[in-house]
């Protein structure tokens, strides 16, 4: 199975500075039947950590995707976005996803209390348990609202930068009991932002940068995946969060067997905002 990448990123993401088409040409050679492009727009980003705003012009974006699309009729591009989910920025996510034509749509938590966990001074000011939890509990208050979504992204991000994941990359060794451990912890408020979501007729991702950072695992991690499909859940789309083109479709060679172990047995594309489901074998 070569599956398509649903989760991908281009220079109108602020973050990256690969060409769309660069990313095409990778989905070429690695004969990826179809891309779908989800540059960021987080609303309302702490200006203190960017120098300019993590936006993105969208008729210049759809405008960008229509002509490689009739440069490269032999792959079929679709037009997504990872929407930065947080309290005040409802009314401007609503308007862009009810504005645009986008075939697929992320959700997702890169801020909690206006600060990225990726920073230092997040998990100082909160402590390593308190930080991992505080970033579900904001998480479930995001799945609460009348956000406009297909999936939501990489539910357990904080995982990436937490320092005792940190310190286990640096000494290249897997925090298996940190992984069975923080699961435990925060199993309750994760089911219950499962169940929210499948109540509401979304999906989640499975998104292979957990592995390419180092994690040994994807995001969310298997536990994780494994009690949304227990808890009913049947929508999951693949993405590998590639910032650059080398990182596209990253390991999706492990995706088959990581779906089926946890009791999958398709996975979900989005087009025009209606998923389709191919199966896994």
């Amino acid at each position: 199975m070569i599956p398509s990448d649903n989760h991908v990123h281009t220079s109108f993401s602020t973050d990256s500075t690969t060409p769309m088409e660069a990313q095409l040409l990778r989905a070429k050679a690695l004969g990826l039947p179809s891309l779908c492009f989800t540059d960021h727009m987080d609303y309302k980003f702490p200006s203190r950590r960017r120098a300019v705003e993590f936006l993105f012009p969208v008729d210049k974006y759809f405008s960008a995707i229509q002509k490689l699309q009739e440069k490269y009729p032999d792959i079929p591009l679709r037009t997504g976005v990872e929407l930065g989910l947080k309290r005040d920025v409802l009314p401007q996510c609503l308007a862009l996803t009810g504005s645009h034509p986008f075939d697929f749509v992320i959700g997702s938590t890169h801020l909690v209390d206006d600060i990225d966990p990726y920073y230092p001074e997040y998990w100082e000011a909160h402590g390593e348990t308190g930080g991992i939890s505080r970033y579900y509990q904001v998480t479930l208050e995001n799945v609460q609202m009348d956000f406009d979504f297909d999936v939501y992204g990489h539910l357990d991000y904080v995982l990436r930068y937490c320092p005792a994941i940190k310190a286990a990359r640096e000494t290249e060794s897997v925090a298996e009991s940190f992984f069975h451990q923080n699961f435990e912890n925060n199993k309750e408020i994760i089911a219950e932002i499962l169940q929210c979501l499948i109540s509401r007729g979304k999906g989640i991702e499975l998104n292979t940068g957990g592995l390419k950072y180092g994690l040994g695992h994807p995001n969310p991690h298997e536990a994780i995946l494994s009690l949304y499909r227990d808890l009913g859940g049947e929508i999951i789309t693949l993405g590998s969060d590639a910032h650059q083109e080398q990182h596209l479709a990253y390991d999706f060679a492990k995706v088959p067997e990581i779906l089926l172990r946890c009791g999958f047995s398709c996975y979900t594309e989005f087009h025009r905002r209606r998923p389709v489901q191919f199966p896994i074998i």
